[in-house]
């Protein structure tokens, strides 16, 4: 209602304006600066391929911020962009997860299921529905900065099988198949998936990419991108702690639900496994995942009656926490990972999203374009239903980042995406 009466009242001022003097018409040129745009081509993971609601569906790849991007390019000399989109008759491509209802506050979310696209199972590996054709958009869920160069890579990721054939499956890098053709302009958002996959899982599994190791395959990277004299954009790795899949279930939250229990009246602490160490009590400067919310487990007796989560001998497992050891931990890398990006773009002379501070600020509170965005998880407008991944309005915030920073580095006047024509979270 606020912006209904906003845009009367601007309208009134404006013609009251026609009548009191001849307005001066500013106008927008659009132009390409000193970047050349006729064939951009996006390098990156999930983010970049427009991952949301913890899938990938045809409705977040036409958000993805390159689909944005390479769409306000073509004002500016920028060819064809093409995102290797799912067939619109299987247009929840993976499937994803969906709010169903919203009853006091707590959210029902189930998987969408039907119109995948599936075409078998090799294995543990779902097989997507193939794309042929021309891509520019080499977003690929779950790729690793250190899996870029990695020859037969399409055997052990199944978003970048897809799109590949069955000849070069086992043969062809995402480098490979992203350099193929000629390209004048970039962007790269690898990176973070290096320190996430850590991250996400509590610290419980797999191990960030070791800082040095990260800093020559992000060097050799560039330097392909770059060899022939092409310009671009590199971002650097949000805060993943920042996110609404460490902030949703909190140790308040965990309390008043225990406690509203009759059998957990008076419960006074949670007990964790850390990293290392003996179970303890956690504290404030503890961050518990999304997934324990629906996990469904705390307050359960063990085989010998102890609840889970309620006492040191049956603690909330370390997949569920990220301990505050663990948190400098993940900091540190995504510091080291970042100092590295800037320093290796510096040098090449590129455009820098600084997409750590983009979605800190965002996930504290801001308005954009008059629209309240936060890292609230559902009514926050950010975070889609997995907690990390952006929604589609996230994601047009994001695609206008790139954009000020390709026209501040290269002069150009590249024109910013509506983000009003996005969604946040779809509501039941």
């Amino acid at each position: 209602m606020k912006s209904t009466y906003f845009y009367k009242g601007a309208l009134a001022l404006a013609i009251l304006g026609l009548v009191s003097c001849k307005p001066k018409v500013e106008t927008f040129t659009p132009s390409k600066g000193t970047a050349d745009f006729t064939r951009y081509i996006a390098l990156g993971n999930s983010l970049t391929a427009g991952f949301s609601d913890g899938g990938l569906s045809l409705e977040g790849q036409q958000s993805s911020y390159p689909q944005l991007i390479g769409t306000q390019m073509k004002a500016v000399g920028g060819g064809s962009f093409t995102t290797p989109f799912f067939p619109a008759d299987k247009f929840n491509g993976s499937g994803y997860l969906k709010l169903t209802a919203l009853t006091n506050g707590v959210p029902t979310i189930v998987p969408e299921t039907s119109n995948l696209a599936v075409r078998g199972q090799a294995g543990t590996m779902v097989l997507y529905t193939r794309y042929t054709g021309d891509i520019e958009n080499f977003g690929v869920p779950g790729i690793k900065l250190i899996h870029a160069n990695i020859a037969g890579y399409g055997t052990l990721n199944n978003y970048f099988e897809r799109l590949l054939t069955d000849a070069t499956v086992g043969t062809t890098s995402y480098m490979q198949l992203a350099t193929a053709k000629p390209w004048t302009f970039f962007s790269c958002w690898l990176g973070n998936n290096d320190i996430l996959s850590y991250a996400s899982a509590g610290a419980a599994s797999d191990a960030p990419t070791a800082k040095a190791t990260f800093s020559g395959a992000y060097t050799t990277v560039i330097d392909e991108l770059t060899k022939k004299g092409a310009k671009g954009v590199v971002a650097t790795i949000p805060d993943v702690t920042k996110t609404a899949y460490f902030n949703t279930v909190t140790l308040k939250t965990l309390l008043a639900a225990i406690n509203a229990t009759p059998t957990g009246a008076n419960v006074k602490d949670i007990y964790i496994q850390p990293g290392t160490g003996a179970p303890r009590a956690a504290t404030a400067e503890d961050l518990f995942t999304l997934p324990l919310s629906s996990a469904g487990v705390m307050g359960k007796p063990n085989g010998a009656g102890i609840p889970y989560g309620l006492h040191p001998l049956n603690p909330v497992e370390s997949k569920y926490v990220l301990d505050k050891a663990e948190i400098l931990t993940v900091n540190d890398f995504v510091v080291s990972y970042n100092n590295a990006i800037k320093s290796i773009a510096n040098a090449k002379g590129l455009a820098i999203m600084d997409g750590y501070t983009l979605l800190n600020e965002y996930s504290a509170g801001k308005f954009a374009n008059g629209i309240p965005v936060s890292g609230a998880f559902i009514k926050g407008n950010l975070f889609s239903l997995d907690g990390i991944h952006l929604t589609p309005l996230g994601y047009a915030i994001t695609a206008n980042a790139f954009i000020a920073a390709i026209n501040a580095k290269y002069g150009s006047s590249i024109p910013v995406v509506d983000i009003s024509k996005y969604r946040g979270v779809k509501l039941p």
